[in-house]
């Protein structure tokens, strides 16, 4: 079950949603320090995350799920918001996205079951280029935010790091980065929060396999094999529909990604 994309946004609108950007955005710089001309697609709820790349990039869009819904979202400050809406609602089996066209995909509360996982595997396969990432961030089966369903990691089914491994070499990606995160209980005191960084170093240290989160970054194979072996998991590939809300980010088409001239 999907968290909805207005009840994410307040999530990290939230002091601990704030804490969870701080924890987790030097761990993303540190797996992709460099994006420079690059084309990033986020999926899910990214957007907190996408602002970070965003200077960098040479483009950045966000796709949002229809069961989970969307909220306007720019990458732009000030009054040019209004004119670049960068989200938009899709069906998750089948992303408006031109094939090859993408150089980085960032999954971020969009994979809620095996099944949703599945299907943005395929569509991340799909879009990448042939030397484009992967990064994944899904809840940790045993950690200790999977266990709390007021935050967004505790909805849905949490991952552990050899199943999400396992489903990544299914779909012809390479795992060659693997973190985790989240130490801190995830509580409204403001004692322990302040604590956070101190509970991740501690927690990387010495009860590494508990952290709240999975984050893990693969290159696509482009080489050898077939995209999938089981008949049940073939890509419907033909359907490309766009699920237009009315919101200003819908109205808009900021995912039409295109190949770079000269490819």
């Amino acid at each position: 079950m999907y968290a909805q994309a207005p009840d994410l946004r307040d999530f990290y609108a939230s002091m601990l949603g704030r804490v969870v950007l701080r924890v987790l955005k030097p761990r993303l710089r540190g797996l992709w320090p460099d994006v420079q001309g690059l084309r990033l697609l986020g999926v899910g709820y990214a957007t907190p995350f996408l602002r970070l790349f965003a200077p960098e990039a040479e483009r950045v869009a966000a796709l949002m799920p229809a069961r989970q819904g969307a909220v306007f979202w720019s990458s732009y400050d000030g009054a040019t918001a209004a004119s670049h809406g960068q989200a938009a609602m899709c069906e998750e089996d089948a992303w408006p996205i031109e094939t090859s066209s993408v150089d980085r995909v960032l999954v971020v509360h969009g994979v809620p079951g095996a099944e949703n996982l599945d299907a943005v595997l395929r569509e991340s396969w799909r879009v990448l280029t042939g030397q484009g990432r992967l990064m994944l961030i899904v809840p940790n089966r045993a950690g200790l935010w999977a266990r709390f369903d007021h935050t967004p990691f505790g909805q849905g089914t949490p991952f552990s790091m050899s199943q999400i491994r396992q489903h990544l070499r299914d779909y012809l990606f390479v795992p060659e980065n693997a973190e985790r995160a989240l130490f801190v209980p995830p509580t409204s005191s403001r004692l322990v929060l302040a604590a956070a960084p101190l509970a991740e170093k501690i927690g990387r240290g010495f009860c590494n396999a508990f952290g709240g989160v999975n984050i893990i970054d693969a290159g696509k194979q482009v080489y050898a094999g077939h995209l999938v072996t089981n008949p049940q998991r073939v890509p419907a590939l033909n359907r490309r529909r766009v699920i237009v809300g009315s919101s200003r980010a819908a109205r808009q088409s900021p995912t039409s990604f295109h190949p770079r001239e000269g490819k």
